[in-house]
Parts: C-alpha cells; sequence; structure tokens
C-alpha cells in the first residue's frame, strides 16, 4: 500500500472522527459478506483496514507520518498495521468489529439489513391518521371541542385482536420456536432473518376468528370528541395520541393528527399570539386625540385613547388583550392601527372652513411635510 490516507479518502489533516468514519464507510462497501466471492473486495477490505489500524492509532500514526512505513514494518512484523499488508482477511475482520463496537452480534447482525431476535412484524404499530378541522376566528381564541367522524381499523372485539378464533387456537410457530426469526451463522457474524413461517409474529393460527378473519381488527365508523386548546393558529397540528389504525397482532395503534384551520375574520387579524385591528379615524379625531372604543377578541369592547396629533400607520398597544398562548404562556397584546381616512363629498360650508384652516396653518403643524420639502427643494432648483 502507497498511502494510507489516500486508501481512506482522507487528508493528512484529518481528524479521529473523519477517519473512523470515512473506515466505516469503505469497510461496509468492501466487507467480505457484501461482496462474496470477489476477491478485489477482499483485498481492498483488508488494506481499508490496515490503514486504520495505524491511523485511529495516535503513536502508530505518529511514527507513519514522521518516518513513513518502514519505521513501522520492523515493530509490527508485517501484522496488523504492517505495510506488508494484513495476513488474513480475519485480521482485517477483527479490525472492523473494533470500529464499529465490539463483537457483539447485535451491532453487526443489524449492519447488513439483518434483525437480532423478533421480527418487530409480530407486533406492528398500526398507522397514522390524519384530518383537517375548521373552526371560527372566535373558537381559536377561546377553545373548543368539536365532534368528527373517522374511519380507521380497531381491535377486533371478538378476538380482542389476536386473530384467532380462540385462545387454543394459537400455536407456536414450528420452525422458528416462538422467536419469530431465523438464525444463521456466518463466519464472525450471527445474523437472522423474518420467519416465512409465521411472518415473524412467532406463532401461527390454526382457527381465524371469523369476524375478522384473522386480522385482528377491522375498519369502523366511529365518533370521536376533538379538545382545541385555546390560543391555537392557523396552520396548526394537534396530535391525539392512539387514535389512529389499531396496530397488528396486538400492537399499539398510531395516533390522529388534526390539521387547523382557521376562518377569516373580518375585524381581527392574528400575529402570533398578537391580534389586530384597524381603526379608521377622521383627519380632526386624528388631529384632536380621542377616547374610542374598540372590539375585544374576547367578546365586548375595550377603550383606547387616541393621543393628539396621531399619524397614519400609528399602532397603539393595549397588553394582554391578544391571544392566549397555546401552551399557556402568558396572552398576546391588541394592536391597534390607525387609519386616517380623508374626507370625501364636502359641502361648500365645509370647504370653506377648511380653506380657512388652511390660511392658518405653518409649518408646525405638518413637519413631515415640511421635512420631505426640505430633502427635494435641490430637485427644483435650475
Amino acid at each position: 500500500m502507497s498511502d494510507y490516507y489516500n486508501a481512506l479518502g482522507v487528508s493528512r489533516t484529518a481528524t479521529p472522527e473523519e477517519i473512523k468514519k470515512a473506515y466505516r464507510k469503505n469497510a461496509l462497501k468492501y466487507h467480505p459478506d457484501k461482496n462474496p466471492g470477489d476477491a478485489s473486495a477482499e483485498k481492498k477490505f483488508k488494506e481499508i483496514s490496515e490503514a486504520y489500524e495505524v491511523l485511529s492509532d495516535e503513536k502508530k500514526k505518529q511514527i507513519y507520518d514522521q518516518y513513513g512505513a518502514d519505521a513501522l514494518r520492523g515493530g509490527m512484523g508485517g501484522g496488523p498495521g504492517g505495510m506488508g499488508g494484513f495476513s488474513s482477511t480475519e485480521e482485517a475482520l477483527r479490525t472492523f468489529m473494533n470500529a464499529f463496537g465490539g463483537g457483539g452480534g447485535s451491532v453487526f447482525d443489524s449492519i447488513f439489513g439483518f434483525e437480532n431476535g423478533q421480527s418487530t412484524a409480530a407486533n406492528q404499530q398500526g398507522s397514522s391518521k390524519k384530518m383537517n378541522l375548521t373552526i371560527s376566528f372566535e373558537e381559536a381564541i377561546s377553545g373548543t371541542e368539536k365532534e368528527a367522524s373517522i374511519s380507521n381499523y380497531v381491535a377486533c372485539e371478538t378476538c380482542d385482536g389476536s386473530g384467532a378464533a380462540s385462545p387454543s387456537a394459537i400455536k407456536k410457530c414450528a420452525r422458528c420456536h416462538g422467536s419469530g426469526a431465523i438464525h444463521q451463522s456466518r463466519g464472525f457474524f450471527s445474523m437472522s432473518t423474518t420467519c416465512s413461517a409465521c411472518g415473524g409474529q412467532g406463532k401461527t393460527i390454526s382457527e381465524p376468528c371469523k369476524n375478522c378473519h384473522g386480522e385482528g381488527r377491522l375498519k369502523k365508523k366511529q365518533s370521536i370528541k376533538i379538545k382545541v386548546p385555546a390560543g391555537v393558529d392557523n396552520g396548526m397540528r394537534l396530535r391525539m395520541s392512539g387514535y389512529g389504525d389499531a396496530g397488528h397482532a396486538g400492537g399499539p395503534p398510531g395516533d390522529l393528527y388534526v390539521y387547523i384551520n382557521v376562518e377569516a375574520h373580518p375585524v381581527f387579524q392574528r400575529d402570533g399570539d398578537d391580534v389586530i385591528v384597524e381603526l379608521p379615524l377622521s383627519f380632526t379625531e386624528a388631529a384632536l386625540g380621542i377616547k374610542k372604543d374598540i372590539p375585544s377578541p374576547h367578546g365586548g369592547s375595550v377603550r383606547i385613547e387616541v393621543p393628539e396629533g396621531t399619524q397614519p400607520d400609528k399602532v397603539l398597544r393595549i397588553r394582554g388583550k391578544g391571544a392566549p398562548n397555546v401552551h399557556g404562556q402568558g396572552m398576546g397584546d391588541l394592536l391597534v392601527r390607525i387609519s386616517v381616512e380623508t374626507p370625501v363629498r364636502l359641502s361648500d360650508k365645509q370647504k370653506q372652513l377648511l380653506q380657512s384652516f388652511a390660511a392658518l396653518e405653518t409649518d408646525t403643524n405638518s413637519p413631515r411635510k415640511k421635512n420631505f420639502f426640505d430633502k427635494v427643494k435641490s430637485f427644483f432648483k435650475s
């Protein structure tokens, strides 16, 4: 081997974590059990294992970096870590097992797609379901309880979900002896596959339940109550544990996910836990200031004082009068956005009064107007 770093595909400045990650990736690719009868893959597996044996050991790595391969060859006699290469695949496999956490079968059984012990098919969880629920703005603010109909699989009441006509009709699988898996040994590895006779359940049914025909569950339409918490917002999702399909062979049921759609309100808008309401004012009300009663998202009204000289789009905040936090962390605020309306269809008398007012206006009455024209007056110079 010419270069250990090249063998693993890492740089000379690679961290121990990067070296280990690179080795694991390559070792799984070239492992003999993944490439039976492939001599080139076996050779590559020994080479990368040899490289990892050196680069994962701080002292060996330091010697290799400073003095090269010759310094290692004498000290290790051409065995693991020696530049002469691993003398056998077994030596490479020992390095492989160390890199993956030891010689325990459970780690290696799952590497190549095998499950250790009984198959998960025996008590498989039921599927989760989802549904949409539309509620009003007021219901989202205060919380509500809704009734809905769902159609899903439920455990068969006749056989209690077992799928058998009687308890005596349930037999231990003769092929796997109740384990749900067939175990095989391959070299250093103990592997298992799902038992084909019982489908991983470890048992067989001699006489299936006549009601569910051995399925252990039936499809049924049922009515449920959905508790919607106060403060829920559009697009949120509620999880109802155990309201999905019943599991197979007595497995746990799935969940029901309820997606919330909140109807638009003609007056209020949500911004997180804050509620926004637009308050239209005449220009005289905005100029002179006024007290106003505005609607509350909780029903009724609240009074707000609009200060003299309030400008359009000014936002006034009423603390604690918005939406409740859905997680119970306090209340949002009610945000009142001011909209100043220009009067239309003026009478002659109103026009005369406005013209009289205009004659009395000064720059101090309209500071934003004065500031704007101070900025742009250079554009009008010839």
